[in-house]
């Protein structure tokens, strides 16, 4: 998944803004204080798959400015770049834990994702959904679905689009699920739907 998705609001239902947070291990036992009193960090107290324990301090970057540079001050050994996400489009598989925000109603919070039902982008097509990331992979989905040459190598979201399932992509699905997700992307971006 990417480091930011959009997803529907908690509180207004409308389109919102998910970052996950990210963790780094406390090393020292001295720095658990630390974590534990910063306005900045959450700490938690995790247990590995043989049952012994370690202690990590969880950045919220999107309640605090969508950068490490807010980071106000850190024990001695940390830096402020372990906190920031990788430089890769896609991050690993682990916790969901985040950070929700929407200009709509001003709702800023922690939130623990749950994908894909939090995905904003998102239509029913015969019992099944299709979603996609924000706005741009829809946007990518949408010109997927409706090309008659589906080589994935020129899109940016090509590792999503692998996975779209079949049922999705056959020829007498096409105007229904092309129609639901206009109507859904249109009034969120301006990037051009027909080519």
């Amino acid at each position: 998944m990417p480091h930011t998705l959009d997803v529907r609001c908690p509180s207004c239902g409308g389109r919102a803004f998910f970052e996950f947070a990210e963790a780094v291990r406390i090393r020292e036992r001295k720095d658990i204080a630390f974590f534990q009193e910063s306005n900045q960090f959450d700490y938690l107290r995790c247990k590995d798959s043989c049952g012994h324990y370690w202690h990590a301090a969880i950045y919220y970057a999107g309640l605090h400015g969508r950068t490490v540079e807010s980071i106000r001050e850190l024990p001695d050994g940390y830096a402020k770049s372990e906190f920031a996400h990788s430089r890769y489009l896609y991050r690993s598989a682990g916790p969901r834990l985040g950070s929700i925000s929407c200009d709509r109603c001003h709702l800023y919070q922690r939130h623990k994702l749950d994908w894909p039902k939090d995905a904003y982008f998102q239509i029913e097509y015969k019992d099944d959904v299709l979603w996609a990331f924000n706005a741009e992979s829809a946007v990518e989905l949408f010109h997927y679905i409706t090309s008659t040459n589906r080589t994935r190598d020129h899109y940016k979201w090509e590792a999503f689009l692998m996975k779209v399932p079949t049922k999705f992509l056959r020829r007498g699905a096409r105007k229904t699920i092309t129609k639901r997700l206009e109507k859904l992307i249109r009034p969120n971006t301006t990037a051009p739907l027909h080519l």
